[in-house]
């Protein structure tokens, strides 16, 4: 037995078959949408996976290259540090060789030699530190509590604050201060009691 399309039967609810047959064909057409998109979103997923293999891929080597630069680093600046201190021993050698000089004319009671000696040492030393940076702190004029450690304050005719006496001097290597000028600063002269 054929149906005939035009021919509507009802089923239960008031429902034709013709009514069904379409909102089958809904359906299938629904749920052919509705796998076609879920491949393109397979695919977009399977996308976005081979992306981040690819990117985890590039983020492991950069911080392996990474690794090994900071390795590299580290050695080439342990290796400055080496040279650095070699040529610092090295320009101190004949420093060195002129305490020795100095000690051997102190055995033999020559002051004129021992005196020259110890200023040749130390115009020595001055100059090896002085090309390394090092530079003495200024004590003339005012006290500088970024350059000047005051060991006392003692009461004077100049003018309060000004830098009296030097106790120890101070040095700068660089912009650095490595020691501060230990120094006495005047204070304002005291009136006498009467």
């Amino acid at each position: 037995m054929t149906r005939d399309p035009s021919r509507k039967t009802s089923t239960s609810g008031g429902t034709t078959s013709s009514d069904l047959d379409a909102s089958t064909e809904e359906l299938r057409a629904r749920v052919k949408e509705l796998e076609q998109e879920l491949e393109s979103l397979r695919a977009a997923a399977d996308e976005a996976e081979a992306k981040r293999v690819e990117y985890l891929h590039d983020l492991k080597r950069l911080a392996a290259e990474f690794e090994n630069y900071r390795k590299r680093v580290a050695r080439d600046q342990e290796a400055l540090v080496v040279r650095a201190h070699e040529r610092l021993v090295k320009d101190l050698l004949p420093v060195l060789d002129d305490l020795e000089r100095a000690l051997v004319a102190a055995s033999e009671h020559e002051e004129a030699k021992l005196e020259e000696g110890v200023r040749l040492v130390h115009r020595e030393l001055e100059s090896v530190l002085s090309r390394e940076g090092l530079a003495e702190i200024d004590t003339d004029g005012r006290f500088d509590p970024h350059v000047h450690e005051a060991l006392l304050a003692q009461p004077s005719d100049q003018e309060e604050g000004s830098v009296i006496e030097v106790v120890q001097k101070g040095y700068k290597l660089g912009d650095r201060v490595l020691r501060p000028a230990r120094v006495v600063v005047a204070a304002a002269a005291q009136e006498a009691e009467g």
